[in-house]
């Protein structure tokens, strides 16, 4: 049986996680943590969620919430993850991080706290199988088309949302460099105002927009002479990267440590 842990287990993605990994029947949800403070420490999870498992009392304290957990699920924030995973080490636990939005800085301390992996963790951006799918498909066509073929990428989220872009609208930008052969960090251009002259050929454009509800919306685009090409993939509800989620903390179980994505989980390198 595995015993997982969800971090910010109040949260939007974090209560959806803890509901649904009732669903699995070799899953049980053993811990819930949640920042100091939050008026829901020392609740019943399982009360709050309706759910019919054991009582699991919401913690404050990463350390006691691990006790009980083999891997730890963190959707929270970045330095919240950050102090989360050297708590997994430190106890050796797996993790599995959906965060987003990590600066240059925290990517290079997870890098780093990985140089000599002790814990084996997953770490993607989007968890759903059809975005990482999708990110095997635009490296694909961006490798066919090639320079004749401008690119750009159109990301839309809820008007909760803290970064932009989108860590999944980078993953596709990335997945459309690679297969172009280009360095994103020269060429991806993230807002176009007044007078900025012809578009350059090496430029990947990445535009966001922010409103509403909108769980989660990215179209590549491929702009040729005559013709255009669009991939976009829709998330209509939270639950698809909550299973991912799961899925992902099932397959941790008996590999090494190291440092994972969702293609591996999903055999698709």
């Amino acid at each position: 049986m595995l015993k997982i842990a969800v971090a910010g287990a109040r949260g939007r993605m974090g209560s959806r996680i803890a509901a649904l990994s009732g669903e699995y029947e070799n899953v049980v949800l053993a811990g819930a943590l949640e920042q100091k403070g939050h008026p829901d420490t020392g609740k019943d999870i399982s009360a709050l969620l309706g759910l019919s498992g054991p009582s699991v009392q919401i913690s404050d304290d990463i350390n006691t919430v691990l006790a009980g957990a083999d891997v730890l699920i963190d959707f929270t924030y970045p330095a919240s993850t950050l102090s989360n995973l050297r708590a997994c080490i430190e106890n050796g636990k797996g993790m599995v991080i959906g965060t987003t939005g990590f600066s240059g800085e925290e990517l290079e301390e997870i890098s780093r706290l990985f140089s000599a992996p002790k814990v084996p963790c997953v770490k993607a951006a989007n968890m759903s199988m059809g975005i990482n799918l999708l990110l095997k498909i635009v490296r694909d066509m961006a490798r066919a088309l090639d320079d004749e073929y401008d690119v750009e990428i159109i990301e839309a989220h809820h008007r909760h949302k803290k970064d932009a872009p989108s860590g999944t609208a980078l993953m596709l930008a990335r997945s459309a460099a690679e297969g172009l052969g280009r360095d994103l960090d020269k060429t991806a251009v993230y807002a176009r105002k007044g007078m900025i002259g012809e578009r350059s050929k090496g430029e990947i454009g990445i535009q966001t927009i922010r409103a509403g509800d909108i769980v989660g919306e990215h179209t590549v685009m491929f702009g040729g002479l005559g013709e255009r090409i669009e991939v976009t993939h829709k998330a209509s509800s939270r639950d698809t990267f909550a299973r991912g989620a799961l899925r992902a903390a099932i397959w941790l179980q008996g590999k090494k440590p190291g440092l994972y994505d969702m293609q591996d989980v999903l055999g698709l390198k």
